[in-house]
C-alpha cells in the first residue's frame, strides 16, 4: 500500500481518524527518536510498515505526530522509542520495546502477549500488545440518552462483570458467560432487585497475568490502558467487537433506568516496580508519568501495587481526556476513583491542599452530570474520609462500614457512632453545600468479606491466594457467631441469618447513598478469603443456584430495596432535623427522633448496644419507627403514641422466620400493644400509613 505521510498536528492525542487518514501523536519527552509500526493482525510478530518520525518536522515541543493516508477504523499499531537508558536519572528508554499507545481505544495482542518479555531488555514485538484507532463515530447509540438518576434516589450494586456471568450454573451459553453481552442478559435480574446503578469493577484494559505465579489479576486493579474497555469481557473479540460490545451493554442497561459507574484505577499502572515491564509509560517518558524516589532509579509506592502515577504532570491531560471519553463517547454516567488520596499528592509525593487533578474533576463541563465518587484513601495511610479535595465529590464512607460492623456485633460504646452513621454521618461531612447523599454507605464491598463470611469467620482464610494468608486486611470487625466456617449446627445458622438481616436493615434504614456487593442478597460466599484478587474461579464467581437456595433472604432484601425506593424519607437531599417525639408533630421536613428502650431516652452510655428511632416525613404522610436490639437479650422498647385509631405495624422483625420477617404496609401485621419486644440481636421497622 502506498502511504501519504504528512507531518500531522500535535492534538488531539492519540489516533484520530480525519481527512481520509489518521493522526497520530504521542508524548513521549526526552525521547530522540520514535517509530510508529503499522500490522496487519493482532498476531504479526513483526509490522508490515515501520515510518520513522523525523524530530524536524514530526516534533512540537514534547509531542510527535504524524498523520498517515488513507488508514483508518481498525488500524493496527505500535510504537518504538528511542532515548537514554539511565535509571540513576529517572530515564529508562529501551528501543527493543513495542510500546501501546496511552490514548489507545482498544488493545489487541493478547493471545502471544507475555508479561516477562515485556521486562526483559531484548526485543518483544512477537510477543507485545498493540493499540488500535477507533473511530467514535462508528457505531449507533440509536438516541441513547443518561437516566440522571440523583443520588437521592440511587441504589449502587457493585459489580464484577467477569464474575457476575461465569459460573456455569449462570443459564448463558460458554461464549456470552463473563462478558459484557452476559451482563445485558441479566439486567431483568438487577431491575427486580432494584438497582439503579451499577459500580463496575475495572473494566479499563488491565494486565491479568500480573498475579503470583499460577494465578491471574481477577479484580482488575492493574490498568494497562485507561481509554480501552477490557478485551477479555468482549464476546466478540474480532476487529472493535470489545468496543461496540461495550457501549451495546450501557446502551441496554440505560433503557433499563441503570446508570453505570466505572471503578478507574488513575493511582498505577501495571507496569509495576522498577523490576516490571515496560508497556507504556515508562517507555515514553518514566519521569513524567511516575513519583520516582530520589535515587530516580526506585518508584514511590502509595498504591502497593508497585509505583504509583504522578498525577500533576502530563496525567492531568490523560486523566481528564480520559474521562471525557468515557462519558461523551462511551456514555457512562460516572466514576470511583481507586485510592483516589494518591490523586491529592504532588510531584514528590506529599500531599497537597488543593489538588489541582481533583479540582479539574470536580469543575470539568463535560463532567458535570455524571457522579464522581472517592475512595478517600490510599494504601500509605493517608485518610481523608470527610476532607476530600473539591465541592462535589461523593465518598466511600469507611466509618460507617467499620461501626455498622461492629454494633451487630454487640462491641461496646457504638450507639453514638451509630446515630451519625444513620443520619448520613453529619459528623464526618458537615459541608453546607453537601447533603446526606454524598456519603455512600456500604456493610461490604469486593475487598473484603462478603456478607455470609462477615457472620461467618472470626478470622481471614486466604490460603488459596499462596501467601500464608499475609495478603488482606486483618481488621474485619466480623463475628463467627460461636463456630468458625461451615457448620450443621441449627441455632449458629439462625443467628448468621438474622445478623445478615440486621446488616442489611441498618443499611437501608440510613440516610445517604445506600451501595451494596454483588451477591449479598443471596448470601454469596468466599470460604473465608477476604482478598480474592486472584481468584477468578467459582470462589468469586456468582453462584445462580443461590437464587433458589436462598429464595427467602433475596426476597427480603428485595422487599427492604422496594421499601426505600417509594418512601420520600429515603429520597431526598436534606439533613435530618433533630427534634423530640410527638404526635402531632407539624413541621414539614425530614425529623429524626432518639430513643432507648423508654421514649425520649436514648442511652448513649458505653455499655448500651440497643438504639430506637422515629422518622417521620409529614410533608409526604410517612412514619417509621426502627428498633435495633444488638445487645444478646430481649428488651421491650415503649412505641411512640399515635393519634386516636391508629396503629403501628410491623414491616420487619430480623428475629421471625420467613415469610413473616418482612411484610409490605398493606399486608402488614397491626401492633395493639404500647410496647414490643426485641428478640435478642434483632431489628425491627415500624410504619404507619395514617396519622
Amino acid at each position: 500500500m502506498q502511504f501519504t505521510i504528512q507531518p500531522g498536528n500535535s492534538f488531539p492525542l492519540g489516533a484520530v481518524v480525519r481527512d481520509g487518514g489518521v493522526n497520530f501523536c504521542l508524548y513521549a519527552k526526552e525521547a530522540t527518536a520514535v517509530e510508529l509500526l503499522l500490522f496487519e493482525t493482532p498476531e504479526d510478530s513483526e509490522p508490515h510498515t515501520t515510518i520513522w518520525l523525523d524530530p524536524a518536522e514530526n516534533r512540537t515541543f514534547q509531542y510527535w505526530h504524524v498523520f498517515v493516508a488513507p488508514l483508518g477504523n481498525e488500524q493496527i499499531y505500535a510504537y518504538r522509542v528511542d532515548g537514554p537508558f539511565m535509571p540513576h536519572s529517572g530515564l529508562r528508554f529501551n528501543r527493543n520495546k513495542v510500546l501501546l499507545d496511552p490514548y489507545t481505544r482498544l488493545v489487541v495482542g493478547w493471545q502471544n502477549y507475555s508479561r516477562q518479555a515485556a521486562s526483559h531488555s531484548h526485543d518483544n514485538c512477537a510477543q507485545a500488545l498493540k493499540s488500535v484507532v477507533v473511530d467514535p463515530l462508528q457505531y449507533d447509540w440509536e438516541g441513547d440518552l443518561p437516566p440522571k438518576i440523583p443520588y437521592s434516589e440511587t441504589v449502587i450494586y457493585e459489580l464484577h462483570v467477569g464474575g457476575f456471568t461465569q459460573h456455569p450454573n449462570s443459564g448463558l451459553p460458554v461464549q456470552k458467560r463473563g462478558t459484557y453481552t452476559g451482563l445485558i442478559e441479566k439486567i431483568p435480574y438487577l431491575k427486580a432487585l432494584g438497582i439503579t446503578a451499577v459500580e463496575l469493577m475495572p473494566v479499563q484494559q488491565f494486565d491479568a497475568t500480573d498475579a503470583p505465579p499460577g494465578r491471574v489479576n481477577y479484580w482488575g486493579y492493574s490498568s494497562v490502558a485507561f481509554f480501552s474497555p477490557h478485551w477479555a469481557y468482549s464476546a466478540n473479540k474480532v476487529g472493535l467487537g470489545p468496543v461496540n460490545e461495550f457501549r451495546d451493554m450501557v446502551k441496554a442497561l440505560h433503557r433499563a433506568g441503570i446508570e453505570v459507574i466505572l471503578d478507574v484505577v488513575f493511582n498505577h499502572t501495571a507496569e509495576g516496580n522498577h523490576q516490571g515491564p515496560t508497556l507504556s509509560f515508562r517507555g515514553l517518558s518514566n519521569e513524567s508519568y511516575y513519583i520516582l524516589e530520589d535515587d530516580k532509579t526506585h518508584y514511590r509506592n502509595y498504591s502497593g501495587c508497585g509505583n504509583t502515577l504522578k498525577t500533576s504532570t502530563i496525567s492531568v491531560y490523560l486523566i481528564l481526556d480520559c474521562l471525557r471519553y468515557w462519558v461523551s463517547v462511551m456514555h457512562v454516567d460516572g466514576f470511583r476513583f481507586d485510592l483516589a488520596s494518591v490523586l491529592s499528592r504532588g510531584v514528590t509525593g506529599d500531599p497537597q491542599a488543593d489538588p489541582p487533578i481533583l479540582w479539574l474533576i470536580n469543575t470539568d463541563p463535560a463532567l458535570a452530570g455524571t457522579k464522581i465518587i472517592a475512595e478517600a484513601w490510599d494504601a500509605a495511610g493517608l485518610y481523608q474520609v470527610g476532607s476530600f479535595a473539591g465541592e462535589r465529590f461523593a465518598e466511600w464512607n469507611g466509618p460507617y462500614r467499620d461501626e455498622v460492623r461492629r454494633f451487630v456485633r454487640s462491641d461496646r460504646a457504638l450507639c453514638g457512632a451509630i446515630a451519625h452513621r444513620i443520619m448520613g454521618s453529619p459528623d464526618l461531612y458537615p459541608h453546607l453545600n453537601r447533603g446526606p447523599n454524598y456519603s455512600i454507605h456500604f456493610v461490604t464491598c469486593h475487598d473484603g468479606f462478603t456478607l455470609h463470611d462477615l457472620v461467618s469467620y472470626n478470622n481471614k482464610h486466604n490460603e488459596a491466594n499462596g501467601e500464608d494468608s499475609r495478603d488482606g486486611a486483618n481488621d474485619n470487625w466480623s463475628w463467627n457467631c460461636g463456630t468458625e466456617g461451615p457448620t450443621e449446627d441449627l441455632d449458629v445458622q439462625a443467628l448468621r441469618l438474622k445478623q445478615a438481616k440486621n446488616m442489611f436493615v441498618l443499611w437501608a434504614m440510613s440516610q445517604g447513598t445506600p451501595m451494596m456487593l454483588m451477591g449479598d442478597e443471596v448470601l454469596r460466599s468466599q470460604q473465608g478469603n477476604n482478598n480474592a484478587y486472584c481468584q477468578n474461579n467459582e470462589l468469586s464467581w456468582f453462584d445462580w443456584e443461590r437464587l433458589t437456595t436462598q429464595k427467602d433472604f433475596l426476597s427480603f432484601v428485595q422487599q427492604l430495596i422496594d421499601l426505600i425506593q417509594n418512601l420520600s424519607l429515603f429520597k431526598h437531599d436534606e439533613s435530618l432535623a433533630v427534634a423530640d417525639y410527638s404526635p402531632h408533630e407539624s413541621r414539614l421536613e425530614p425529623v429524626i427522633s432518639w430513643h432507648g428502650t423508654r421514649l425520649g431516652q436514648p442511652d448513649w452510655g458505653e455499655d448500651s448496644r440497643s438504639l430506637s428511632f422515629t422518622l417521620r416525613y409529614r410533608q409526604h404522610g410517612e412514619l417509621l419507627h426502627i428498633i435495633l436490639n444488638a445487645f444478646w437479650e430481649p428488651l421491650t422498647f415503649e412505641l411512640p403514641p399515635l393519634a386516636a385509631g391508629n396503629h403501628w405495624q410491623r414491616i420487619v422483625d430480623t428475629a421471625l422466620a420467613a415469610p413473616q420477617d418482612i411484610f409490605p404496609i398493606d399486608q402488614a401485621p397491626k401492633i395493639e400493644q404500647s410496647r414490643y419486644s426485641a428478640a435478642p440481636r434483632s431489628s425491627v421497622i415500624l410504619m404507619t400509613n395514617s396519622w
